[in-house]
C-alpha cells in the first residue's frame, strides 16, 4: 500500500472519533488536499475493500480498513512521542516526520520503540495510542463546541492539523489546561473562554470543532 493511501486510512480512523461526520470536505481540511483527490482517493480506497463509501453518506472504514489503521495510527503516535519527548521537536512539526518514519516501520521496531517510550498512553496531539490507553479511546472525549457556558473543562486533545496547531498555539493554550466556558457568541459562533490565571480569550468557530476535552 502506498504511503499517501496509509495517510488517508489514518485519517479516517481519527476522523471516526471527532463526533462529527466524516465527509470529503472535512478529510480535505484536516489533510490540506483537494476535494477532487479525496474523491478518487476514496473510490480507490473502497474498490480495494478498505471502507464504504456512498455519495452524500458517511464513509465508514470496514473491518479490514479499520485493522490497518489503527496499527498506523499506533505506529504514527508512537514516533510522535519519540520526537517530541527524546528529540524536543515542536508539537506543530511532528507530523510530518512521524509520517515518513511510520511507512518505514516494521512491528518488531515499533513494539522496542513502544518499550522504550515505556508504553505512552497519548501522543503529543493527546490522541490515544492505540493499545496502551488502559481501557480509553479517543471517543471518551468531547468537542469544545458541544460543551455548554459556565462548565470547567480540560483540554486533552487537538486535531493534528498544522494550520489548526498553529492558531491553538497563538492562543497560548496546551493540552492539560483547564479552562471555563463562559459563553458561545450567537454572531459568529466563536466561544469566550477563561483561563486558570483569570485571562479571558476568544477561540474562534471553526477552531472548536478542533479541541477536544473532558468534563472537570
Amino acid at each position: 500500500m502506498s504511503p499517501n493511501k496509509e495517510n488517508y486510512l489514518k485519517t479516517i480512523y481519527e476522523l471516526n472519533y471527532d463526533f462529527t461526520k466524516i465527509t470529503n470536505k472535512r478529510i480535505s481540511e484536516i489533510m490540506n488536499v483537494s476535494a477532487p483527490s479525496v474523491t478518487e482517493m476514496l473510490n480507490s480506497l473502497s474498490s480495494e475493500g478498505y471502507l464504504t463509501h456512498t455519495p452524500y453518506n458517511k464513509i465508514v472504514l470496514t473491518p479490514k480498513g479499520n485493522k490497518v489503521s489503527e496499527k498506523l495510527v499506533r505506529t504514527h503516535r508512537l514516533w510522535e512521542v519519540f520526537l517530541h519527548e527524546c528529540l524536543k521537536y515542536p508539537v506543530d512539526n511532528v507530523h510530518h516526520n512521524a509520517d515518513a518514519l511510520e511507512h518505514a516501520s516494521d512491528d518488531g521496531l515499533i513494539d522496542h520503540l513502544n518499550d522504550f517510550l515505556d508504553h505512552p498512553q497519548r501522543c503529543p496531539h493527546g490522541g490515544i495510542i492505540p493499545g496502551n490507553g488502559q481501557g480509553e479511546t479517543d471517543a471518551d472525549d468531547k468537542l469544545l463546541s458541544m460543551i455548554p457556558d459556565n462548565t470547567k473543562v480540560q483540554i486533552v486533545r487537538v486535531s493534528d492539523n498544522y494550520d489548526f496547531l498553529q492558531y491553538f498555539g497563538s492562543l497560548n493554550l496546551e493540552i492539560d489546561d483547564t479552562i471555563e466556558v463562559l459563553k458561545h457568541e450567537k454572531f459568529d459562533n466563536s466561544l469566550v473562554v477563561k483561563k486558570e490565571d483569570g485571562t479571558k480569550l476568544t477561540i474562534g468557530a471553526k477552531a472548536i470543532d478542533y479541541i477536544f476535552v473532558e468534563l472537570r
